[in-house]
């Protein structure tokens, strides 16, 4: 590996450690109870590796699957294709899902502007529609003949009218410009800590505090779409508790199961390819090491990554 400059904090693999992280993963060929599949990352082709997964072993669905663009994950390049046959690829991994979700369970599934219409309509053939949201992609190439895309989205769908969400373990920490009082001179609708005045609001769903990571934040990786631990915490909180199950089946460079590990769930993750798994292995290590995810302080989710 090159030797990177002193702020760069890129996680990187040698090959040495690349095969080393990559045994460690695992790879389905019969059907497998939850102690198995837990706490594990598979190395294998999601439409494959979740035939072998036990019913019903999933609190918490979370994914970023390859949006409808040709780009090169690794050795693999996914290819755009016509938007029927998009659809049909969408529907083709997200019916075996059903099986695998609690009747309690949540999903979140992440997209771009053109993938965004595909999955209302391929995942509301098996799920609830709760909510769509969108959050503000800081990063992202300019067009000379159109506008600069900034925005993603995260549809919200559950398995049943019964499921879980945890208000106050994402409500945003907000400061105080005018700090009201009532007539017994207590504070109105807000809290004062270390000098600081703000109150708690109810989390909306459009994000304009999530940074995607990039050189000098530890979380990064050489993976071209890896989204950030931040962005997945604030799922992770609102829609599990503690000891729950965090599915992803498109794993990518671990992110899913890194702050599900952080935040004390548990997780199954499935990635096809052998160097982002074997990053994910890597970063799940040194979460054993440090649980911290940037943009998230003392249970506070902070105004904008630094």
């Amino acid at each position: 590996m090159k030797k990177k400059a002193p702020r760069n904090k890129t996680i990187e693999l040698s090959a040495v450690e690349t095969a080393f992280y990559a045994a460690q993963t695992l790879k389905l060929s019969q059907k497998n109870s939850d102690a198995v599949v837990i706490n594990r990352v598979i190395w294998q082709d999601c439409l494959k590796a979740m035939n072998y997964m036990p019913d019903a072993c999933v609190d918490l669905m979370i994914t970023d699957p390859p949006y409808n663009l040709t780009k090169n994950f690794g050795k693999t390049t996914f290819r755009e294709r016509d938007f029927d046959t998009y659809k049909k690829w969408l529907d083709s991994w997200l019916q075996k899902t059903v099986r695998l979700l609690k009747p309690d369970a949540s999903i979140y599934i992440c997209a771009d502007w053109k993938t965004s219409i595909a999955i209302p309509e391929i995942a509301g053939k098996y799920f609830i529609l709760q909510n769509r949201i969108s959050w503000e992609r800081e990063k992202g190439r300019g067009a000379t003949n159109n506008w600069k895309n900034c925005l993603e989205d995260i549809w919200f769908f559950t398995k049943s009218k019964d499921y879980k969400f945890n208000l106050d373990a994402v409500k945003i920490q907000r400061p105080v410009l005018a700090p009201y009082r009532d007539d017994k001179g207590n504070p109105k609708d807000w809290q004062e800590k270390n000098g600081t005045k703000f109150r708690l609001t109810h989390p909306s769903n459009f994000w304009t505090d999530i940074s995607i990571p990039f050189w000098s934040m530890p979380e990064n990786t050489p993976h071209p779409t890896q989204k950030p631990e931040k962005l997945a915490a604030k799922l992770i909180l609102a829609s599990s508790d503690e000891g729950d199950v965090v599915f992803d089946p498109f794993l990518g460079s671990g992110t899913t199961a890194v702050a599900a590990k952080k935040l004390g769930r548990r997780f199954i993750g499935i990635e096809r390819e052998k160097e982002y798994a074997a990053l994910a292995m890597k970063r799940l290590a040194l979460a054993d090491e440090n649980k911290e995810i940037q943009g998230f302080e003392n249970g506070i989710f902070k105004a904008r990554n630094s």
